[in-house]
C-alpha cells in the first residue's frame, strides 16, 4: 500500500504528460482468430481494410497538422502485407514499436510461440527499417512473466499494464502505462451482429477531455490508444484533432511518444519499481480464510 506517492518528474518543467498512439492492427486480429481456416464473407476483412487504404492516412495527416509524433504499434503481417508502411511511418518521424506477429492473444499462445513472433518481428522490421526496434505493446494488453522476461532480454521497453498513472518498472522493463478506458475499440468498435452498438463521438470526446483534465491536474499520463480502422474516419480525426491541438499548445503538458517517456523514465531516480507478486490460489490456502 502507497499512501503518498511522490510527484513524477516530468522534463524541462513541465507537470504532466500526453501520448497519442496507434494499434496499427488491420487485419492481423482476424487471421489470428481464423488461424484455422478463413470464412467465406468479406465485410469484416473489409472494414478491417480501411485502415490502410484510407485511415491511417489521414490520422497521419492530422498529427502532421497539429504537430504531434505519434507511437504506432504494428504487428509483423501488417508490416509484411504493407511495405511501405514503416518505412513511411519513419520518414514523418514517427515512433514505430512492436505489436506481435499475428496479434497472437496470449491466452491462445505458447511461450515458445510468443518468442518466435517476437523475433520475428524485430527480424522483420530491421529489415524494411535497418533499425532494431526498442519498443513493444501486446496484443489485447496482456502479459505474463515470460513475456516480460523476454522483452527485459532484448531490452524492449513496454506499453501493455496499468499499474500507474505515470511510467514505472516492472520486472526490470520499464512499463509505459495505458488505459482500457482510453482506447477507441473498446466504445467503437463494431463488426457487426452481437456487437455492441458503438458510442456517440462527442459523447468519448468529453469522457476523453475530462481525463485529460484530471491528469493534467494530478501530474499524471494521458495515454490515448486508437486504431487505423476505426478512428480513422473523418468525423473522428476531427474529433481527435479537437482533443490534441490543445495540448500542444499548452505549455505545462509534455506532448510526445511511448519511446521518450520510457527513455525519460530511466533517467529518474525515485520511480515505482515493482516485481509480480507469486499469489497462492484461494483453495490451496490453509486455512481458506484469515
Amino acid at each position: 500500500m502507497i499512501w503518498n506517492s511522490p510527484t513524477y518528474p516530468w522534463p524541462h518543467g513541465k507537470t504532466s504528460a500526453a501520448c497519442f498512439s496507434v494499434d496499427v492492427d488491420a487485419t492481423s486480429p482476424y487471421l489470428w482468430q481464423h488461424r484455422d481456416g478463413l470464412p467465406k464473407g468479406l465485410a469484416v476483412l473489409e472494414h478491417r481494410k480501411y485502415g490502410m487504404r484510407e485511415g491511417l492516412a489521414r490520422m497521419v495527416a492530422m498529427l502532421e497538422r497539429v504537430g504531434i509524433k505519434g507511437s504506432f504499434f504494428v504487428p509483423g503481417v501488417v508490416a509484411e502485407e504493407n511495405p511501405d508502411l514503416l518505412p513511411g511511418l519513419m520518414e514523418r518521424g514517427h515512433e514505430i514499436a512492436l505489436h506481435g506477429y499475428y496479434h497472437e492473444i496470449v491466452a491462445e499462445t505458447s511461450d515458445q510461440r510468443f518468442t518466435d513472433a517476437l523475433e520475428a518481428s524485430i527480424d522483420l522490421f530491421v529489415s524494411q527499417t535497418g533499425q532494431k526496434p526498442v519498443g513493444f505493446r501486446s496484443p489485447a494488453w496482456e502479459m505474463t512473466p515470460h513475456m516480460l522476461a523476454e522483452l527485459a532480454r532484448l531490452e524492449l521497453w513496454d506499453s501493455s499494464l496499468m499499474g500507474s498513472d505515470t511510467p514505472y518498472t516492472i520486472a526490470n522493463v520499464t512499463e509505459v502505462p495505458v488505459r482500457w478506458d482510453n482506447d477507441d475499440a473498446i466504445f467503437f468498435k463494431f463488426l457487426g451482429a452481437g456487437d455492441k452498438s458503438p458510442r456517440p463521438d462527442r459523447e468519448l470526446f468529453a469522457q476523453w477531455q475530462g481525463d485529460v483534465g484530471a491528469q493534467q491536474r494530478s501530474g499524471g499520463l494521458f495515454m490515448l490508444t486508437v486504431h487505423d480502422w476505426i478512428s480513422g474516419r473523418a468525423a473522428r480525426v476531427e474529433m481527435l484533432e479537437e482533443l490534441f491541438a490543445p495540448l500542444v499548445n499548452d505549455p505545462t503538458v509534455w506532448v510526445t511518444t511511448c519511446g521518450a517517456l520510457a527513455a525519460h523514465h530511466e533517467t529518474v531516480q525515485i520511480r515505482l519499481d515493482v516485481t509480480p507478486d507469486t499469489i497462492t490460489p484461494i483453495n490451496s490456502r490453509d486455512p481458506s480464510y484469515g
